[in-house]
């Protein structure tokens, strides 16, 4: 695991943070002082200067970066958690990620980026398919891993992590004060939302895909949508779990070789496009099969078309990549 400097013109310099002698000093420093401001406010115990639970997982943005990560890892490892709305295997990724920062009880901090709100950072950290995980300590970037990886696996890469930030730049993390978390005020009568009629239905498919159950997923959202054809959430969770369970038991590399050797195959084709999608390269799944439509006829036509079709509405109907992909299939067919 070895720490590299990027380059974030435009947005930080991660080669302007101080060498890792310098981290050290630093890191030491601000725990002294933080003990120091802990003694003269007449803090006693071991949560003094501490920190509740829920800031080990936070939101970052192009804006708050060098505050929020750069200047924090001097202090604590802070782990990128690179994801989008739209990108399913992320969901399964990122509660994964906070469970196991947050059993790490200070010694790493997650920082979480949108990369469709922050295109910048996305491309500074050149981020080619999400979810990708990088770690910054003392102002030096690892990459870490992309995709969704096993559990045993992360914590294998966390442990070196800590150990890296321990042995090389002196950094141990930050106090955890579970007592720190404010009460959350009781919600009042006024408050309650009423569960909608298929509320249950659509947490059960949630349930069934963080467990893994693509199949289970699939039917609670066709469960919904035999009621409620025009359910929004179903239409979008069932567009997910469908392209999520025809890629599960794909050979990557075959499947793009096949796509490679038979550009004009719309198996081959739709199959890549796929894992495009399932890897967050949209443009490019979506790029292949408007090619596709332009070389094909009739029914192999309309099969790419109708993938086509089913990949915008596990994107969104709002997504610009959607309205241009749309624009660029009308042409080909028109």
């Amino acid at each position: 695991m070895q720490p590299r400097n990027m380059s974030m013109s435009g947005v930080v310099d991660l080669a302007a943070v101080k060498a890792a002698g310098e981290a050290k000093a630093k890191a030491e420093q601000a725990r002294a002082e933080a003990a120091k401001r802990a003694g003269e406010a007449g803090e006693a115990g071991p949560s003094a200067g501490a920190v509740p639970p829920s800031a080990l997982v936070i939101d970052v943005d192009e804006a708050g970066f060098e505050r929020d990560v750069l200047q924090l890892s001097a202090e604590v490892p802070v782990v990128l958690d690179f994801w989008a709305e739209w990108c399913q295997p992320c969901k399964q990724l990122s509660p994964l990620l906070e469970r196991l920062i947050t059993e790490a009880n200070g010694r790493l901090v997650l920082a979480k980026i949108d990369v469709d709100a922050n295109q910048m950072l996305m491309q500074q950290f050149q981020i080619q398919g999400i979810p990708a995980v990088f770690a910054v300590v003392a102002g030096q970037v690892l990459p870490l891993f992309q995709g969704v990886v096993p559990e045993q696996q992360i914590r294998e890469t966390f442990a070196q992590l800590v150990q890296v930030a321990e042995d090389r730049f002196g950094i141990i993390g930050i106090e955890v004060d579970p007592d720190a978390e404010g009460a959350a005020p009781a919600a009042s009568a006024a408050d309650e939302i009423p569960a909608g009629p298929y509320d249950a239905l659509l947490e059960a498919a949630v349930v069934a895909l963080d467990a893994g159950d693509l199949g289970g997923a699939v039917q609670a959202y066709k469960n919904v949508l035999a009621d409620d054809p025009g359910n929004t959430e179903a239409k979008l969770g069932l567009a997910q779990a469908e392209l999520l369970a025809r890629v599960q038991h794909m050979n990557p590399q075959a499947v793009r070789a096949a796509a490679a050797e038979n550009p004009r195959d719309p198996a081959a084709q739709i199959a890549a496009a796929d894992l495009d999608l399932v890897g967050g390269h949209v443009e490019d799944a979506f790029g292949r099969l408007v090619d596709t439509v332009r070389v094909t006829f009739g029914e192999d036509r309309d099969a790419v078309r109708l993938r086509l079709l089913e990949l915008f509405e596990v994107i969104g109907a709002d997504d610009p990549r959607v309205s241009a992909a749309r624009t660029a299939l009308a042409r080909v067919l028109f």
